[in-house]
Order: structure tokens, then C-alpha cells, then sequence
């Protein structure tokens, strides 16, 4: 079962700061995706460690694509049929607390992700958390994206 609560209380706690346990990736290329798993986790308490096509972190240097990767989270979520989070894309209304919203800003690629800390019914009045450029309870209208996709967290 996915706890939307934990993934809300994490997200609140760590918006502006970063878990010890988890290797900052912000010199690297940015943390979003880190910290979105990060988020996912707190809420299903488990990873899936098949390798290149789980989703799991163990360090810095030994962790899937997909805990850091926005293409690679989003394929893991939408093909995942082991262990660990499950996603479907959805449109932005029927996203709930602990969902995913990733963001292209140039009409070819999605390059951020960002965690739903507030539903709502459009970008102004769903509200999210993210690393890189840390928030909490920011409008994601707020951002100036090209596109924007939605994933619902089914466990």
C-alpha cells in the first residue's frame, strides 16, 4: 500500500534540506529525480533491485537509473511489473498527494521531476515539492514549462 501521507511528511521535511542518507546529486545535474524517489519511497518502502531495469539506491555510486534518471523513473513506473512502485499516467486533476509531475521545458525532453503535495484540478492550484531548485507548496504553474506529463503511484 502506498502511504501519500509519508510521501507528503518526507517531502515536507526535506524540501529544503537533504537527507544524509542519500547522496546530493545537485553538482552532478541536479537532484529532482533523486529526491522524488526519495519521496516514493518513504511511501512504499521498497525497492526493486533488477539491475538496470529496477529501481533501487543503495549509494552514490550504486543506485538504478531510475532513482535519479527522469526518462528512466518515468519508464520504470509505467513498465514495472515486479517490485515497488507502479505508475499510470493520468491527467493532472486526478493526481493525489505522492504523485508525479515531470516537466519539459524545451518540446523535446522531460528534464524535472517534481512530487504532488497538494492536489488539485489544474497548474495553478496543484502544488509540489522539489529539489534542485528546493520548494514546497509551489503552484506548478509557477514553472515555465513547454509540457508537462502526470503519474499516478499505484502499488
Amino acid at each position: 500500500m502506498y502511504n501519500r501521507q509519508k510521501v507528503y511528511e518526507y517531502a515536507k521535511k526535506w524540501a529544503y534540506g537533504r537527507n544524509p542518507k542519500y547522496y546530493n546529486f545537485d553538482p552532478v545535474g541536479g537532484d529532482c529525480t533523486n529526491f522524488v524517489s526519495q519521496c516514493i519511497y518513504a511511501g512504499c518502502g521498497q525497492m526493486n533491485y533488477n539491475g538496470d531495469m529496477g529501481w533501487y539506491y543503495i549509494n552514490g555510486n550504486n543506485k538504478s537509473p531510475s532513482w535519479t534518471g527522469v526518462e528512466f523513473l518515468y519508464n520504470f513506473l509505467l513498465l514495472n511489473k515486479g517490485a515497488g512502485p507502479k505508475g499510470n499516467l493520468t491527467g493532472i486533476e486526478d493526481l493525489k498527494i505522492g504523485d508525479v509531475i515531470q516537466l519539459n521545458f524545451n518540446g523535446r525532453t522531460f528534464t524535472h521531476s517534481l512530487i504532488v503535495v497538494q492536489n488539485g484540478t489544474n497548474e495553478n492550484n496543484t502544488l509540489i515539492s522539489a529539489h534542485t531548485y528546493d520548494t514546497f507548496g509551489k503552484s506548478v504553474a509557477e514553472y515555465a514549462f513547454e509540457k508537462y506529463r502526470c503519474i499516478h503511484i499505484e502499488i
